[in-house]
């Protein structure tokens, strides 16, 4: 079985690809020498995603647990491989991909206990999300070492004092309480432009460079490098660590009716994804990474939506060098059951947001949290469980947004007086309204004129589309055509333009390429929703898309000739 990957579509047993159950990977490592023999090494285990829960063992010694797919987690391994004589370990890996009331995303199990049309025993995976479970190891395990006395995490912010960027940063250690640390941060050229020492602090930067969006700004995602080295004394003599940190530096605000990046409007237009593609389910591959960063280029996209659940690291990095703007999301897909609003949920959500913010915080890419995706927020119990995580979201990070994501009723949704930035999923003409293209206009100019009225928020389009199979044509158009898919998207358009002039602030098309789903009547082979194949060819949409993208592009971009001595604000996130 290859890793990174799912394992539901390598094989050709019928039985693994719809599995529901533990999974074994068994790897043997043989270690360098260094590793096994200098205590002054530490050696971690690290797994950058195991769907859903893991148990992880090194030489038969039990090392990990970990809840939750899409997140990594670690162990230090140190003691098990430097105790002996053998020169390698063993890793052993066990997934179970069971989803529960209680689980994020959560699911159910359904037995069938009708014998006479079920074998004993029989039972389903019942799940309340549109996308396939796919499960495994979808993301790289590593090994990888550190001093016993090293640097634990790095924490960024920024902020912009007239042209003066401010880089404040707090650094962490372990093994010692007796470190000295010093700061170095680097312009594109390697030039060092500030200078720091101790573990908190703040960097000026006369006359910085800005992180800017794609398309918004002729120089767009300007990276600087924070270098910290860590020098420690300890009884077997000095130590020495070393981190590099590509850092941004950008400020994000929110006001009735805008969305500010360095104190300039912004306006979302790109897509919603997913991790999916043929053979490899939602397992890590670089070529169809690029793949995809070349077709959101060539779009004119500026921004997607981790929909629904956090991406690969890579992924993220890739959107801090080309300016592509990230709305992350945690796993909260599918809360529909009065009892995943629970207690023992509720811990285990904010639990997953404090891996989430730890893992992401530094992106400048990364502009809002989102908590959830189209959650029962109607429900009584909704109302304080969203309100909790989108608090100690706010709590864990002040410098950004958050919201979630809704397709309840604006009158009844319990958890949107929270939110900063209202997100609203509506397919009108699709999922009601069959074929009725001509009514789309009036019911989404209703649907944002109520939660404006409502809220007085900005608002973002957050999913709208129309499912598409590439190669049906009908005129006029008819449903699952791409004449019907194209003609859907321009309706909505018309409402975006104009009301993008008052309090709209964004529109992300549902999705950027087909993705794999459970088996239905209504889904054949999948969503068909994207405006890409699974395979990466665009329908006609897509051209669309590309032509309207590039216009709005043209519109919004910051000349900054313009604005030069502007004061950009040092407040990092105000509502």
């Amino acid at each position: 079985m290859p890793v990174p990957s799912s394992f539901n579509d390598v094989g050709q047993d019928a039985q693994l690809r719809s599995f529901v159950g533990w999974v074994w990977y068994e790897r043997e490592a043989v270690l360098p020498q260094r590793w096994t023999q200098d205590l002054g090494t530490r050696v971690v285990l690290r797994i950058g995603s195991a769907h859903y829960y893991a148990i992880v063992w090194v030489n038969g010694v039990h090392v990990a647990e970990h809840e939750g797919g899409h997140l990594p987690f670690e162990a230090d391994i140190s003691k098990l491989v430097q105790s002996g004589p053998l020169s390698s370990c063993r890793i052993t890996i066990a997934i179970n991909n069971t989803l529960t009331p209680h689980t994020l995303p959560p699911g159910t199990i359904l037995y069938k206990t009708d014998t006479s049309k079920y074998p004993k025993g029989y039972f389903v995976q019942d799940i309340n999300f549109d996308f396939f479970n796919y499960a495994g190891l979808h993301r790289s395990v590593i090994l990888y070492t550190t001093p016993t006395t090293y640097i634990d995490d790095i924490t960024v912010t920024t902020g912009v004092d007239q042209d003066t960027g401010l880089v404040n940063y707090q650094i962490f250690t372990q093994g010692s309480e007796h470190v000295q640390l010093d700061v170095h941060l680097l312009d594109a050229d390697g030039r060092v432009v500030a200078d720091g020492a101790g573990g908190r602090g703040q960097l000026q930067v006369p006359a910085a460079h800005l992180w800017w969006p794609y398309l918004m700004h002729e120089h767009p995602a300007y990276l600087y490098s924070l270098e910290v080295r860590m020098t420690a004394q300890t009884e077997d003599g000095p130590v020495a660590d070393f981190y590099t940190l590509p850092v941004g530096i950008r400020t994000v605000a929110v006001t009735e009716s805008q969305f500010l990046i360095n104190g300039k409007p912004f306006y979302f237009h790109g897509v919603n994804k997913h991790e999916d593609s043929d053979v490899r389910g939602k397992g890590f591959d670089w070529a169809l990474l690029m793949k995809d960063f070349n077709l959101l280029r060539w779009l004119g996209a500026n921004a997607f939506r981790t929909s629904h659940y956090p991406y690969a690291e890579e992924v993220m990095q890739l959107c801090d060098r080309y300016g592509i703007v990230v709305i992350d999301e945690c796993p909260g897909v599918g809360i529909v059951l009065p009892q995943s609003y629970g207690n023992a949920s509720l811990q285990h959500h904010l639990q997953v947001m404090e891996e989430l913010v730890r893992r992401d915080k530094n992106h400048p890419a990364v502009v809002m949290w989102s908590v959830a995706n189209e959650p029962t927020s109607s429900l009584k119990p909704a109302g304080y469980y969203l309100k909790t995580v989108i608090a100690h979201t706010k709590a864990l990070d002040p410098t950004r947004p958050v919201t979630f994501v809704t397709n309840s009723n604006f009158k009844g949704d319990l958890g949107a007086p929270y939110v900063d930035v209202i997100c609203v999923n509506s397919y009108y003409s699709w999922y009601h309204d069959y074929g009725h293209l001509e009514v789309i206009q009036l019911q989404l100019s209703t649907q944002f004129e109520n939660w404006y009225r409502t809220y007085h928020k900005p608002i973002i389009q957050s999913e709208y589309g129309a499912e598409t199979i590439a190669g049906f044509h009908e005129d006029p158009p008819l449903m699952f055509t791409e004449e019907y898919q194209k003609s859907l998207l321009e309706q909505y358009h018309l409402v975006l333009d104009q009301k993008r002039k008052e309090y709209v602030v964004g529109e992300l098309i549902w999705n950027f390429a087909d993705f794999m789903t459970n088996q239905s009547p209504q889904r054949p082979v999948g969503n068909r929703k994207g405006i890409f194949t699974r395979q990466r060819q665009p329908k006609s949409a897509a051209f669309l898309l590309r032509e309207r993208y590039w216009k709005l592009a043209n519109e919004t971009r910051y000349h900054p000739s313009v604005a030069k001595s502007q004061c950009l604000g040092n407040s990092p996130f105000t509502l």
